[in-house]
């Protein structure tokens, strides 16, 4: 027969023991949502100076952060790039978006020199021409000129994101420009599909500025970041190359996590035909 005390000590035990699946199943909660959070944020970032929310293009994006980026794991691979071509960033800023000064009935297409190989883009100047004609500014000025692709996410998403003079994911152009073509056609079930260009931004609205990213593999995103190109087969290949090489761990600071490939842009020039 069960005294009163060992049925008391029972009932506290099972007390105890509920409170502590409570506890795990909170616990569970909280790493799926985090996880979401970072996915969707992984390409988020600030278009100007100073602070990042990199946890979007983030992306961050500092972050993936704010919550965390999709973690990449590290790869063996070696370093599949050649070094970069002599020269250094330049320490350009504009207070504001250049004037509108593409012909949107034209074609326009720009082309990424990396130490990777050429990634060209087929640029779409009348669904995107406020992006397509800052890109076109900025590259004629050679903004983009010897500036580091400081974060590929091989985990959730997959892009490889570029355009930051400081390397880092909190630089900009020192303007912004608003959102353009998010209900573009290619855009389906909240997937950027693989051979996309987009701009990054902030989270919030028109706050793009000279970061972008391009996806080498479909990735659930929501349709909040300006598709303004499509990647050539060509460029494709060398995403490819670059993807397969991996990311490094995220750093402390930023919470980037950088290719392993050393991926730099010597020059950009667009072009229109």
């Amino acid at each position: 027969m069960v005294s009163n005390d060992q049925r008391r000590r029972q009932l506290a035990r099972e007390k105890f023991l509920r409170q502590q699946q409570r506890r795990e199943s909170a616990r569970r909660r909280a790493r799926t949502r985090n996880t979401v959070i970072a996915s969707a944020l992984a390409v988020v970032v600030v278009a100007g100076a100073g602070a990042f929310a990199a946890g979007a293009f983030d992306g961050k994006d500092k972050k993936d952060s704010a919550a965390s980026k999709p973690s990449a794991s590290p790869s063996k691979a070696a370093d599949p790039c050649e070094k970069p071509a002599a020269g250094k960033v330049k320490p350009l800023s504009w207070k504001k978006e250049p004037a509108l000064t593409i012909d949107k009935s034209a074609g326009y297409t720009m082309n990424l020199a990396t130490t990777c190989g050429d990634i060209g883009l087929d640029l779409k100047a009348k669904e995107a021409p406020h992006t397509v004609n800052s890109f076109d500014f900025l590259a004629g000025k050679g903004f983009f000129d010897h500036t580091k692709c400081h974060r590929l996410t091989t985990e959730g998403i997959y892009v490889l994101q570029c355009g930051d003079p400081k390397g880092t994911g909190s630089g900009g152009p020192g303007y912004t420009i608003p959102d353009e073509n998010l209900k573009d056609k290619s855009l389906k079930a909240n997937v950027y599909p693989a051979g996309t260009v987009a701009m990054a931004n902030t989270g919030q609205k028109h706050t793009g500025g000279s970061q972008f990213f391009l996806v080498y593999q479909d990735s659930q995103l929501p349709p909040s970041y300006t598709p303004f190109g499509t990647i050539s087969d060509s460029g494709m290949k060398v995403l490819k190359k670059i993807a397969a090489a991996g990311a490094q761990p995220a750093d402390p600071t930023t919470q980037n996590t950088a290719p392993n490939a050393t991926v730099v842009i010597n020059k950009a020039t667009v072009t229109k035909s």
